[in-house]
Formats: C-alpha cells, sequence, structure tokens
C-alpha cells in the first residue's frame, strides 16, 4: 500500500520538478476522501541546497536516512545530474530500497541518478529525448526507450519530463490506490488523468540535413512536393545517379532510407497544420501525401502514439477536434 513517500534532492534541484510530486503526494486531500501520505523531502546534501534558480534554496531537516522507511522514492531532475557524481549513500540507499520492493521514481535528468546506482541495468527506461542518447551511451545495459512519456519496469519508474513526470506519478497512483484516486487528484490538478506510458513526446526530430550537395537539392525538392507520390528511381534521376547509388548516398548522409525521410517529413507537416489550421483531416491528408484520412491517422498513431485528433485537441483545446 502506497502510504509513505520521500523525494530526494541534490544540489541543483528542479523547483517545478520538485513542485510535480509535490503536488500529487504532499497536499493534504482528505476534505475530498482522497488518501494523504506521510510525504517529506530528503537531502543527499546537506540541510539546504542549492536549485537551479539563483538564491533559491531549499531547506529540509531530513537526510537520507528518511528513504529507509519510503513506499516511494522520487529522484526529480537537476542540473548538471549528467554529468556529476553522486554521493555514494545515497546509490546506496536507492539499491537498498529497490532490493526491498521500494518504488523508484526518476523525474527527467534524475535517471542519471538511477543509472549511476545500477538501477536500471537490464531495464527499459524514459529519458527526455534529448538526454537519450547520452543516457544510452553512459549506461550501455539499460534499455533506453527515447520518444515514451514514461517507463515502469516495477519497482523502478522513469518518466521523461516535466508533464511526464506528472502522469508517471499519477500512473503510481492509478495502480497502487485504484483510477478513482488518481482521477481525483488530476482533477484537482486540472491534467489528464490518464495519459498511457508509451505515449510518445510531442517533439520534432526532423534528419540532420546533409552536409555536402550529393543529395542536398533533392531533400529540398521532396520538401515542396509532400504531397506527390514519387519512387526511388525518380529521386535518383534527379540527382542524376543510379537507384543502388543514389539510396546508398542517402542512407549515408541522412541516415536514413528515402522513404522514412519522406514519411517523417509528411508526419512533421500534419502536425504543423493540425497545430495552426482549422483544416479537415481528408485535406490535411491530402496536402501531407497520405491521400486518405485513414492513412494519416495510421501513420500519425505509428509515429507519435496519438491520433491526429487527440493530437490538435492537446495543443488547440477540445473545440477544435
Amino acid at each position: 500500500m502506497l502510504t509513505n513517500v520521500a523525494a530526494v534532492l541534490l544540489n541543483g534541484a528542479h523547483p517545478f520538478e520538485l513542485g510535480v510530486v509535490c503536488e500529487v503526494f504532499g497536499l493534504d486531500r482528505s476534505d475530498e476522501g482522497l488518501p494523504v501520505y506521510d510525504f517529506a523531502v530528503a537531502s543527499a546534501e546537506g540541510p539546504t541546497l542549492a536549485t537551479h534558480v539563483p538564491g533559491f534554496t531549499v531547506s529540509t531537516p531530513y537526510g537520507l536516512d528518511r528513504l529507509e522507511e519510503a513506499d516511494l522514492i522520487v529522484v526529480p531532475a537537476g542540473s548538471h545530474y549528467i554529468g556529476r557524481t553522486y554521493p555514494p549513500a545515497l546509490l546506496d540507499a536507492l539499491v537498498r530500497a529497490a532490493d526491498r520492493g521500494t518504488k523508484v521514481l526518476s523525474v527527467c535528468s534524475g535517471v542519471f541518478v538511477l543509472g549511476a546506482a545500477g538501477l536500471l541495468d537490464g531495464r527499459r527506461c524514459a529519458v527526455h529525448w534529448r538526454h537519450a542518447g547520452t543516457l544510452a551511451e553512459r549506461h550501455p545495459r539499460a534499455k533506453v526507450e527515447p520518444d515514451v512519456l514514461y517507463v515502469d519496469d516495477d519497482p523502478v519508474i522513469t518518466s521523461a519530463g516535466t508533464a511526464s513526470g506528472i502522469d508517471a506519478c499519477l500512473h503510481i497512483v492509478r495502480k497502487e490506490q485504484g483510477p478513482e484516486v488518481a482521477n481525483s487528484i488530476a482533477r484537482r490538478m486540472i491534467v489528464p488523468p490518464h495519459r498511457d506510458g508509451g505515449q510518445a513526446q510531442y517533439i520534432e526530430r526532423p534528419l540532420p540535413r546533409s552536409t555536402c550537395d550529393t543529395v542536398g537539392s533533392v531533400l529540398v525538392w521532396m520538401e515542396a512536393h509532400l504531397d506527390e507520390e514519387v519512387t526511388v528511381e525518380q529521386l535518383a534521376a534527379r540527382a542524376h545517379m543510379s537507384p543502388r547509388t543514389f539510396a546508398r548516398r542517402f542512407q549515408q548522409e541522412t541516415g536514413t532510407t528515402p522513404y522514412r525521410w519522406l514519411l517523417r517529413q509528411r508526419v512533421l507537416l500534419a502536425q504543423e497544420l493540425l497545430e495552426a489550421t482549422d483544416e479537415t483531416m481528408d485535406f490535411i491528408a491530402d496536402r501531407t501525401g497520405f491521400g486518405t484520412a485513414a492513412a494519416l491517422r495510421h501513420q500519425f498513431v505509428r509515429s507519435l502514439g496519438t491520433t491526429p485528433n487527440a493530437y490538435r485537441r492537446t495543443f488547440r483545446g477540445p473545440q477544435a477536434a
């Protein structure tokens, strides 16, 4: 049963990510019949901690011993968490906690603390997309999922960024205490009561442009003609190459195939149109080269883990769907 929660901080902690944890677990909502958690902020580096905001400090009477009684330990994000070393006593406390079945949750860059403790080895994990490559490089035994909101590999839960930290906290409440409790807390916070961990982060990841001229002009032409059906043979002819040579050069210079590059650009254009216009799904499907609204929906879900209508509602409100 989830009753005792501790957030553990290092110097450089991000107040907002700490606030997310405090909002879910640190408020007394007993007047609404909701559970009250025994919540505390613990420090791994002394009674007063600097945050990444100048002049903003956090003071707490609790040290690492407070973690020993927790059912859930949360490590919020912090500045320079990626490149620093961590107190051995903190890493040992996290390992002991996981060994006894205590849940350990990271928010954004807090995942690097879990990695240093060895808690990611052999486990699936999430992180903000900007840090996915670094996390995978530093912890090769971790199974990094670079574009999901959060991952529950019990007892270790990892979340991607600020908003997904809320999602992961509510996921834990839902899992441990049921949907009614999680939904009520979400309603008080005015946030979606449930977003699945596998939903994709909303990120723009256009593949790098070529630094040479071999396929550069073809990329420009492809971007301007996303609504047209093209073949590798046609693209190769524009580049004055054989299809085989063109495909090899394209892979070398963009890191992907012509089809995947085109598909990604079409999805990006669909995102822009969904965010900025009231155009119909049929219009957007035609403009982006998907042809039909059904094909647009299929590729959108495959790429982003959500539907075009849900994406539009997220960015423009329910009235835009």
